[in-house]
């Protein structure tokens, strides 16, 4: 009795005698099984080491009790703003929070359980593309599986778990069923799960219509079935929220270029570990060993992977270590995610592997815990800190009396009743009811803040108002302030300024808001929902995406108002 097993696309087959003995057929497929599987329990192991929660998945956290709550997907009730980057997993934690799980700690584990589950899918596509039933090693698996980054998203609340699982899962359906319109469904949901994410649907999606060859009518239906989904939810997003895309893609704008700041954000993940020396050992696997056999689905993750790596670097990156880059780095790994047993790769794995140890147990981002010189942030380190814990789910932060202190006031003002707004000046009377909250760190303000109330953030992850303010080339991420003028004048009472602000300033930013584009935006977002104003916000989306303004309401009013 033989087995074979394929690699390369030359045509050559290597077969190999087996025993006739079943049981140690049996043993051999279970090591190949076990062997293939053991990076999924790997990644668990260690993402559960490092469980946490970042102040961004508080951010979710605060949406979906709006949700369970009845006042719609807002960030805060009375101003339809979409704070949520991932669609698709903003919408699973309200299924988990429906029956009365807690929202924080089903997000932490449910970004574990996706995580593990996205290294299993990447390792079910390995077996099927490499055949036969020889052993495989680990090799890409190898190289994430040593990454301090991967270890700490594999939880935090975000939606990198759900991206991995997507991905890994999206390239399975590519390799095994390319042909199927299911394929298509699951291939077209990469804007559902982040925006960004809609590269790798393109390239997956012309892959997979280049394997399958299919009609024009197949055609017209696979990209009916792939974009049924996402084209659903972005004409609900456009006639909801009156926006192109989630507030975050407005206040990080997200079509800019900062490509030196980029180079930055990819010399602080790659340098860091070296990521190169790897890399360079498995270019020299492939070319040693061949091509591999199915070219078109082989090189789509790579493409889908270079051109995520592209858009991050052009953008400027972002302010969280390495989050941003490991989506890509995953989908460049996945066709040797898996390896064959061969000399030449048993060799590169072995270098790989040397790397992986040093770099797990060596390599650290200097700032360990802290925020870098160019505003990059070692997220989960800082967390630790701030809430005195090793595993920080609930924003306590223990030992920071600027946030303790906020959390007072604000359940001092709400014992109180009255309508309050709190600035970081002084509180004053707000014009709606309830407590109006202004905070830098928008999770923790969200948790601290009721319901009915409104916390707000002057970034404008949240705030449709500072969205649109220009960018003032702060932090990585956090490139815009809105004035407490502007603030006062939205949410203020006529005649309460606080300590400090010129009253002038004030008055033209109020004189500024009734002036278009400012009175659209805020009907936009804050007008009953009827049909028309559907309508209106559908149509006029494009628009009030692109609208900036001056942060100076002076200019402001002069600029726009005339």
């Amino acid at each position: 009795m033989t087995s074979t097993y394929s690699f390369g696309s030359s045509g050559v087959r290597t077969t190999e005698p087996l025993p006739v003995d079943a049981r140690s057929e049996r043993w051999r497929a279970a090591a190949r099984l076990g062997l293939a599987f053991l990076p999924a329990l790997v990644v668990a192991f260690a993402g559960f080491q490092r469980r946490w929660m970042s102040d961004d998945g508080h951010i979710y956290v605060r949406t979906v009790r709006q949700v369970l709550a009845g006042n719609g997907p807002v960030f805060n009730a009375g101003e339809r703003a979409e704070s949520s980057t991932g669609t698709l997993w903003q919408w699973l934690l309200v299924a988990a929070g429906a029956p009365g799980f807690d929202i924080p700690t089903a997000a932490m584990y449910g970004g574990l359980f996706l995580t593990a589950a996205g290294f299993a899918l990447a390792a079910a596509a390995a077996l099927h593309l490499r055949g036969g039933d020889g052993l495989l090693l680990p090799c890409g698996a190898l190289v994430l599986l040593a990454l301090p980054p991967v270890w700490d998203f594999a939880t935090s609340g975000l939606e990198t778990g759900l991206a991995t699982c997507w991905i890994a899962g999206a390239w399975l359906m590519l390799v095994t069923r390319p042909r199927e319109l299911s394929t298509c469904v699951v291939l077209g949901l990469g804007p559902l799960v982040r925006p960004d994410l809609a590269l790798v649907s393109l390239v997956f999606l012309a892959a997979q219509w280049a394997v399958a060859r299919p009609s024009w009518r197949g055609v017209l239906a696979g990209a009916g079935a792939a974009g049924a989904l996402p084209v659903a939810y972005e004409i609900f997003r456009m006639g909801y929220y009156g926006h192109l895309m989630p507030l975050p893609g407005v206040t990080k704008e997200a079509s800019r270029s900062l490509w030196w700041r980029g180079a930055d954000y990819l010399d602080d993940f790659a340098g860091t570990y070296l990521l190169w020396l790897p890399l360079l050992m498995i270019v020299a696997g492939l070319l040693a060993s061949g091509r591999m056999r199915g070219r078109v689905v082989v090189t789509a993750p790579v493409v889908a992977g270079a051109l995520c790596w592209l858009y991050v670097i052009k953008v400027g990156g972002d302010f969280m270590h390495g989050r941003m880059f490991l989506p890509g780095l995953l989908l460049m790994l996945l066709p040797v995610f898996l390896v064959p047993l061969t000399r030449a790769w048993t060799i590169v794995v072995a270098g790989v592997a040397v790397w992986a140890v040093t770099c797990a147990a060596v390599l650290r981002v200097p700032y360990e815990g802290r925020i870098g010189p160019g505003g990059i942030a070692d997220e989960r380190g800082v967390y630790v800190q701030q809430n005195d814990a090793l595993h920080p789910v609930h924003h306590t932060f223990a030992g920071q009396p600027g946030n303790m202190a906020y959390a007072g006031l604000v359940r001092e003002r709400a014992r109180d009743g009255a309508p309050t707004l709190l600035l970081a000046r002084s509180p004053v009377a707000a014009a709606r009811p309830g407590i109006t909250g202004v905070y830098n760190t928008l999770g923790f303000s969200g948790a601290v803040i009721p319901l009915s109330g409104a916390a707000l953030d002057p970034i404008g992850l949240a705030y449709p108002l500072a969205a649109h303010s220009q960018p003032i080339n702060g932090r990585v991420g956090h490139d815009k302030r809105l004035p407490d003028e502007w603030i006062v004048a939205d949410r203020g009472v006529r005649g309460a300024l606080p300590e400090g602000l010129d009253p002038k300033r004030v008055a033209a930013a109020r004189r500024a808001l009734r002036c278009e584009p400012f009175a659209e935006l805020r009907a936009a977002t804050r007008a009953p929902l009827t049909a028309g104003r559907f309508w209106r916000n559908l149509t006029g989306a494009a628009g009030l995406t692109a609208f900036r303004f001056p942060n100076d309401p002076v200019r402001a009013e002069r600029e726009l108002c005339g």
